[in-house]
């Protein structure tokens, strides 16, 4: 029986890749981590046409088959959904704004209008996550710490909704989403917004954010332990190198954890004065590549679940050279999500075609259409501020490009 090594490419498993933590269908193997990995979760793989393949049986005694992550049916489609929220969505951008505003002048938290902000978000989550990701991609460099907590707060509660939190679990993680970074409404602007590198004592002055955040909290006769805990702790990490107290492990807690994921997610895809942004998919291989070191391992799969390898929002270009936008995840197969596309092989505008990307591996779409690159947004004049701004998501008459073959 032949031995995995570093530099081998696996093109298939001996089981679904649904059940296993590998961010990608097809990888090269890097490290000895990865080999462990694999051969905790696979007997048999295939790489480059050969078949590897361990015995397991000591393994398979003390090792229980990972369960398949859990694939939620959505009550609606993105379109009907974003037509039904993108109103509400511009309503709860100004609330949170006022929110935060109020924080800066008065040092109060208003709790009641938050919970407001996340009923309306909970009830788009449920039925489907998809429309809210998309409008969360819509950015103004002007506003970021106010669009930052919402969009934390609308992958928060998609993120619950896939780990199977419910009622008010699920609305306690949107809490803690939107009030995670009140402490930094305390931290002079010419330090949050600081276009060069930090010193030491400016970027002791933004980690302070984290205990200003839980005192504002507290102070607010907050209701909810869990929104104190968040706010405290969300920039710890689990191999103790966070701050501010450099807690590890389990000494973090759950929902500090998944509130980390999505800050950190949001954080890297946004593009501020000091960093350009990157695309969705760089940020989730950072991500997925800091798994158990700075991220809780099963927590990053699942949110690579819930978002796709592709989120709503990515400009994506395809093997054909055409480019587009997505619009939705597909849950079954992570990287074939429904997308709009946009742009011809040389980049130039065409009448909007829809495809959903899984009919690849159906069989009924040339493999052309897979995804090579997902890209930032504003990539080869495609954006989503200005898609949506022409009032729906997917306008009347777009072709469906499985009705051409």
């Amino acid at each position: 029986m032949a031995d995995l090594q570093i530099g081998m490419w696996i093109s298939e498993l001996d089981r679904d890749w649904l059940g296993t933590p590998f961010m990608m269908q097809g990888f090269r193997v890097n490290t000895m981590d990865e080999i462990q990995t694999v051969a905790k979760y696979c007997q048999h793989v295939w790489v480059d046409g050969v078949e590897e393949t361990w015995s397991g049986r000591e393994q398979k005694e003390t090792i229980k088959p990972r369960p398949k992550p859990r694939v939620i049916k959505n009550q609606t489609s993105s379109t009907e959904e974003n037509q039904r929220i993108s109103g509400v969505y511009k309503q709860a951008r100004s609330i949170t704004r006022s929110i935060l505003d109020e924080i800066r002048l008065t040092s109060l938290i208003d709790t009641d209008k938050a919970k407001d902000v996340v009923n309306d978000c909970v009830g788009s989550v449920i039925r489907n996550p998809d429309a809210l990701l998309w409008l969360s991609k819509i950015r103004s460099r002007d506003e970021y710490t106010s669009e930052h907590c919402l969009n934390v707060c609308i992958m928060a509660i998609a993120f619950g909704r896939q780990l199977g939190y419910e009622g008010k679990e699920l609305f306690e993680l949107g809490v803690c989403g939107l009030l995670h970074d009140v402490g930094k409404m305390k931290v002079p602007d010419e330090v949050l917004n600081k276009p060069g590198k930090l010193t030491d004592d400016e970027f002791n002055i933004i980690k302070s954010h984290t205990e200003i955040g839980r005192d504002l909290l507290m102070a607010a006769g907050s209701d909810s332990a869990r929104a104190v805990e968040a706010a405290w702790c969300h920039h710890e990490r689990v191999d103790g190198s966070g701050y501010p107290r450099g807690l590890k492990g389990n000494e973090i807690s759950r929902t500090a954890m998944i509130i980390s994921i999505v800050d950190a997610f949001d954080a890297m895809t946004a593009e501020r004065c000091y960093k350009p942004s990157m695309s969705p998919t760089e940020a989730l291989k950072i991500m997925y590549d800091s798994r158990g070191k700075h991220f809780d391992s099963d927590l990053v799969d699942q949110f690579i679940q819930t978002v796709g390898l592709y989120p709503p929002g990515t400009v994506v270009e395809l093997v054909n050279g055409q480019a587009g936008l997505v619009i939705e995840a597909n849950p079954s197969f992570k990287h074939l999500p429904k997308i709009i596309v946009l742009c011809d092989e040389l980049k130039q505008p065409i009448e909007e075609q829809l495809i959903d990307l899984s009919l690849v591996q159906r069989g009924k779409l040339g493999k052309e259409f897979l995804i090579r690159n997902a890209h930032v947004d504003g990539a080869f004049g495609i954006s989503v501020r200005e898609y949506q701004a022409k009032g729906k998501l997917v306008q009347p008459g777009a072709k469906d490009a499985a009705q051409m073959f």
